[in-house]
């Protein structure tokens, strides 16, 4: 055992940039949050390759005074607290101190920066954990911070990035939050060389049309609601404009982005009654709170905060957004104050679960593991089942008439039966020797379509289906990118995803078992199921989950009205399906109730 020892300087640097700096998009959030806090009302962004090359921020702030250039890239130097006082009471965006020094330590990094009551500007530049001496140099008032060649100095963390497209497309998202943050800040983005974006200071209403796009602002409500030391402001879309993904939900408390399990579950309790739930809301939303009543140091990222009444906030976002979402909808302001009924502390609304331990059904229904043996002559039953659907003269009840009389004529009855109808477009009734057997068909379906696709695609005989006409939608950067980087994956799955243009993309094949699915929909989570995993790795439990999604897509779904045919043949398929019992996500896929069972809930012989 080797002994305990104290770790060099630069390799205690690398290991907190480590914690930092993930990726392009992480240097251009700290340069940012740093020009903001210097007060800058200008910010010019250049970029190449990415971030990879070149990333250069240039602002109008405040600057900063020669002798503490050092320090500015010095870990655990800042300007922003003092005192242990002062971390209860951020209001800065920035405050750790690390930020740049972090930066410094894996780049090549130089420091430019003119303060009003210098006479000329000077610069300071470091290579990696090596620190230079300032020297003059030629500046307009405020800074320059100039990142070259990230990671050049790390060549492990450097191969974890992605390509130059998905990289610029992060630093693009990030760009947006702050744009949506602080709408009197002017913003200029180039990129290689062009000219990519450019927002001029405006009002927070001009600001998210100019960044989000005249649709979402035209489909939107605007709430702005007040209580004792909180204030919610902000557009809300209707849900008429739902997301197939998460693309457009930006959250801010007191100007910074966060991304938050108490107020995601808020806003998704407030969108539940009037959103599907395969799709996701869009809003830009402003929360601001005494400084004091939060903790920002809880995440190196500062994605993350604590709030210490959190429940007062969760119903006061409640009940805002889902005031919002029920006032007409003339674009006018709604009232600035919460109703004075409203009790804090209220659970909204209760969910499925609070109900499933005291529903009757859950006394007497039970699932068994599906004895897949006992279908004796399953081959027989797809053939009853061919014939019967190439009668095109037999009704409905003629076909389910012939499989039941194949049955008896083999004295076989099938494990799960023969159907008897659907209940409520969500369940097939079906009965068996033992009594009721009750089926969610959309999830029995996913689970044999996730069987199959990776029965297939084991074997490598993926069968897929040109389609007549090419799915075409407008995709974001990131989507793009996506397929650009992981074509090969994308066809390994079944995919021919073509990319017309830079906010274009078609779908031309996909497989033959997904056809009928939403195609569009079904391409967009795909993509970011490629995006957030790792696509090199197409293995187990990554490719699993690829299949899950395009499985979810292809099963039937809700509200489907199913012949006695189809219905049966379902059932058919799940008796000879693996792990059937079980969707994907682990929720059953079917119960029986007992002529016994059956009996007692009726009273039936006492």
């Amino acid at each position: 055992m080797q002994a305990i020892k104290l770790l060099p300087d630069g390799l205690i640097s690398q290991i907190a940039a480590g914690e930092v700096i993930e990726r392009p998009a992480s240097v251009l959030k700290e340069l940012l949050e740093n020009s903001i806090d210097a007060g800058a009302t200008e910010i010019q962004i250049n970029i190449a390759q990415g971030g990879l090359k070149l990333m250069r921020v240039t602002d109008n702030g405040s600057g900063i005074p020669t002798e503490e250039l050092p320090l500015a890239l010095t870990r655990h130097a800042t300007s922003k607290i003092a005192n242990q006082e002062d971390l209860h009471n951020i209001t800065s965006l920035g405050f750790r101190g690390e930020g740049l020094a972090s930066i410094a330590s894996v780049s090549y990094l130089l420091l430019i920066s003119h303060t009003p009551a210098a006479e000329h500007a000077w610069e300071i530049r470091s290579e990696g954990p090596q620190l230079m001496s300032p020297e003059p140099s030629s500046h307009m008032p405020g800074t320059t911070v100039e990142v070259r060649d990230l990671f050049f100095n790390l060549p492990a963390r450097r191969k974890f990035l992605k390509t130059e497209a998905t990289e610029f497309a992060h630093c693009e998202s990030m760009l947006r939050r702050m744009a949506l943050s602080h709408a009197a800040i002017t913003f200029t983005l180039h990129h290689n060389g062009k000219l990519r974006h450019h927002w001029q200071a405006a009002t927070v209403e001009e600001r998210i049309s100019a960044v989000l796009g005249q649709e979402f602002s035209e489909a939107a409500t605007w709430v702005n609601e007040q209580a004792v030391n909180i204030n919610l402001r902000g557009m809300l879309a209707l849900p008429a404009y739902s997301r197939a993904t998460r693309d457009m939900q930006y959250f801010f408390v007191n100007g910074r982005f966060i991304r938050d399990k108490l107020v995601t579950h808020a806003l998704r309790e407030a969108y539940c009654d009037v959103l599907h739930l395969d799709r996701h809301a869009a809003f830009v939303l402003y929360l601001g709170v005494d400084p004091t009543q939060i903790d920002v140091n809880v995440h190196p990222t500062k994605t993350e905060v604590r709030f210490r009444e959190g429940r007062m906030i969760h119903q006061f976002i409640y009940h805002s957004v889902s005031k919002a979402l029920a006032a007409p909808h003339t674009g006018a302001e709604f009232a600035t104050h919460l109703p004075k009924n409203i009790q804090i502390g209220h659970t909204a609304n209760p969910t499925h679960a609070d109900f499933v331990s005291s529903t009757p059904a859950a006394h007497y229904a039970r699932q068994k593991q599906l004895p897949t043996g006992m279908v004796a002559q399953p081959l027989n039953f797809y053939q009853v089942l061919s014939d019967a659907q190439s009668k095109s003269d037999s009704s409905t009840y003629d076909r389910h008439q012939a499989i039941q009389e194949e049955s008896a004529e083999n004295s076989t009855v099938p494990p799960l039966g023969f159907a008897l109808g659907q209940l409520h477009g969500v369940y097939i009734l079906a009965q068996n020797q033992n009594g009721l057997i009750m089926v969610d068909m959309h999830a029995a379906h996913e689970r044999i379509v996730y069987e199959q696709l990776k029965s297939q695609l084991d074997q490598q005989t993926l069968a897929t289906q040109q389609l007549l006409i090419p799915v075409t939608f407008h995709a974001d950067s990131l989507d793009v990118a996506t397929v650009e980087e992981n074509q090969a994956l994308v066809q390994q799955l079944g995919f021919e995803v073509s990319i017309l243009s830079a906010t274009t993309l078609a779908v031309r094949t996909v497989p033959v078992v997904l056809q009928h699915a939403d195609i569009e929909k079904l391409t967009r989570d795909l993509l970011e199921e490629v995006r957030e995993g790792d696509p090199k790795q197409l293995l187990t439990a990554q490719r699993n989950e690829l299949l899950a999604t395009m499985a979810c897509h292809g099963a039937i779904r809700a509200n489907r009205p199913l012949t006695l045919l189809e219905m049966n043949e379902l059932l058919r398929k799940m008796e000879i399906t693996e792990r059937s019992d079980q969707c994907n996500h682990g929720r059953p896929t079917w119960f029986e109730i007992s002529l016994i069972d059956l009996d007692k809930m009726f009273m039936r012989g006492k």
